[in-house]
Formats: C-alpha cells, sequence, structure tokens
C-alpha cells in the first residue's frame, strides 16, 4: 500500500479504518430498511396470535349478532385463535361503534359495521366520531334486503299499490316501527315516504324485536326491517309481506314482489361488514379481509345465510370503502331532501 508524503502510517490505518467501519455501517442501515419494510407484511402473515374481540353494536340473537358468530367460528377455525364476539348495545349501534374507534389500532379489536352504524346514522346526527375517518374498512359480509310487512288483522292492503292507496287516503293516520331513530329500518321507510308522497307516523324503538312484538301485538301498523328478523313470521301467517327491498325479487321468496315493481328505483339494503380502527396497519387490514371473507365464501356459511334471505357478499378493504361511501352519500341526500336530521 502506497502512503502519501504527509501522512503518517497511523493515520492511513486509521482512515482505512474509518472508511471500513462507514461502509459496515451503511450496510447495516440497508439491512435494517429491507427488514423495516417487510416488517408490516411479515407482521399481516403472523395475525392473528392471540384472541380477536369482535365487537357487534347491537343486542344478541339480531341478524348482525347471527352472521358476525358464523364468521368468527370459521376465523376461528382457520387460525386456532378465539374470536370473542361481544355485544356493545345502544344508541342504534353508535355505542359500540365508538368503542371500537377509541380501541389500540392493532387489529385485536374489530367492529361488525352495518347499514344502521355506517351510512343512516351519521346521516341522521352528529357523531362523536367519523365513520369513514375513524375505521379501516376489511371487508363487506353479507347483504340482505328490508322486507315490507303489515300486520294483517290491521291494514287490508295485499299489494305495494293498494298500500299507497290506503296512506293516501289517510294521511297521517298510520305509523312503522323501527330498531330506533337513525337506523336503516327508520329510513327505509322514509324512503318510501318519499318516494311515494305519502305520510305515515314513525314510531322508534329499541332495537327491532320491540318493535316487531308490538307489530304482531297490533300497537304498529308495518315495518320496513331486514328480511332475516320478518321473514319466519311471515311463514307462519303473523305477518303479510307486501314487497322485498332489493331491485330484483330474492331466491329465498319468488312470489313476493320487489317494491320497485311498483315504486321504480326503490331499494334498501341491509348489510354487515367488518372494520377496523384508523390506524390499523394495512397489512392486518388486508389478513383481517382475507380470513373474513374466506370464512363468508364457506358452504355452510352461505348456506345459513341463503336460509336467512341474506347474499355472502365478501370484496377487497378498497371495495368495501367505496360500497360504504356510497352507500352513505344516498343516505344523506335523502336525510338532506326529506328533512331527517335530528332535531
Amino acid at each position: 500500500m502506497k502512503m502519501r508524503a504527509d501522512r503518517t502510517p497511523l493515520q492511513t490505518i486509521e482512515r482505512t479504518v474509518m472508511k471500513s467501519l462507514s461502509f459496515c455501517a451503511a450496510a447495516c442501515v440497508a439491512v435494517v430498511l429491507v427488514f423495516s419494510s417487510s416488517g408490516a407484511g411479515a407482521q399481516g402473515v403472523q395475525y392473528p396470535t392471540r384472541r380477536i374481540d369482535l365487537v357487534v353494536p347491537f343486542p344478541a340473537g339480531g341478524a348482525t349478532d347471527v352472521i358476525a358468530r358464523l364468521a368468527a367460528q370459521m376465523v376461528f377455525e382457520k387460525t386456532g385463535q378465539p374470536v370473542i364476539v361481544q355485544n356493545k348495545a345502544g344508541a342504534t349501534g353508535e355505542v359500540g361503534s365508538e368503542y371500537v374507534s377509541r380501541a389500540n389500532p392493532d387489529g385485536y379489536t374489530l367492529l361488525v359495521a352495518t347499514a344502521s352504524t355506517h351510512a343512516v346514522l351519521p346521516a341522521y346526527h352528529k357523531l362523536a366520531y367519523d365513520t369513514v375517518t375513524s375505521f379501516e374498512e376489511a371487508t363487506l359480509l353479507a347483504t340482505f334486503p328490508n322486507m315490507l310487512v303489515v300486520n294483517p288483522d290491521k291494514v287490508p292492503a295485499k299489494t305495494v299499490a293498494e298500500l299507497i292507496v290506503l296512506l293516501k287516503s289517510k294521511p297521517g293516520q298510520m305509523n312503522f316501527g323501527s330498531s330506533g331513530s337513525g337506523g336503516s329500518v327508520h329510513f327505509a321507510g322514509e324512503l318510501f315516504k318519499y318516494m311515494t308522497k305519502t305520510d305515515m307516523v314513525h314510531v322508534p324503538y329499541r332495537g327491532s324485536a320491540p318493535a316487531l312484538n308490538d307489530l304482531l301485538a297490533g300497537s304498529v301498523d308495518m315495518t320496513f326491517d331486514n328480511m332475516t328478523t320478518v321473514w319466519p313470521f311471515v311463514q307462519q301467517g303473523k305477518l303479510r309481506a307486501l314487497g322485498v327491498a332489493s331491485l330484483q325479487r330474492t331466491p329465498l321468496a319468488p312470489d313476493i314482489p320487489a317494491i320497485a315493481e311498483t315504486v321504480p328505483g326503490y331499494e334498501a339494503l341491509s348489510w354487515v361488514g367488518v372494520v377496523a380502527p384508523a390506524g390499523t396497519p394495512p397489512a392486518i387490514v388486508e389478513r383481517i379481509s382475507a380470513l373474513f371473507g374466506a370464512a363468508m365464501r364457506a358452504p355452510q356459511v352461505e348456506n345459513r345465510l341463503k336460509e336467512l334471505g341474506g347474499t355472502s357478499a365478501p370484496d377487497t378493504p378498497a371495495e368495501f370503502k367505496k360500497f360504504l361511501t356510497d352507500d352513505r352519500a344516498k343516505w344523506e341526500n335523502l336525510a338532506n331532501a326529506a328533512n331527517l336530521h335530528e332535531k
């Protein structure tokens, strides 16, 4: 090695060592960056490594709860990690939703979001969180149409057209029950009123069960609840179905016309999906989407959904985000047009 005349042997050795150390430091940084960039992906692949809490913002026993428990069981069987369904009901789903919005964004506290909690409720009143920015959308789970049913002893109408004529002859004298103000059942009825230019009184309850009990007892005239809830009573002859709130008839009840056959464009779908708190790493959100999506594609789950009048509808996080945003915009437009904001 040739040394410069103005540099001592010791200085030359020190310079060589420093160059070597600099090279090692750069190499170490490169290695760290490689592992850091792949860390989120590895984290997603490993997820879950412990119990998942799946929050249902409604009481046990309803359609949302049933679907959540079906999915939870399938995810448990796939991963070996328990998925515990927690029912945190109140304020049309607002209580449970806010709880999850404030949870640690690590993928271990998830929310079963619905049309009520994430599309209709924010159109009705101001929330303590934002249903779009406070969550990371993972996947849609299922959709099912609402159904217009009446108490046959109180309402003589046998078709949607006959009901419209009846309502127009008795403005403000008939009523419909719902699972709560600002929920999807409430707005399904309001949409019907708006599109048919009829007038009836909204009677809110604390959930579908008490509303259904009063409908069966004759305290209210009708409801626009989801098919999962009301169809068994139609089959028993205790309620009369006038129409389903999907654009086409449902295969489960092909003889029941779509309301849209009489009121073109009328559609009021209920849906259920999974969201995580905002800030949850994308790799974990993708993993949640894959696990719950696979659960909804399981034959036993799809068959059970068909029995309930629902359709399995898993999608990607991006697709679910667009679906949710579009549905929220639809109900916000109705709230503005019909002045449905909470007074």
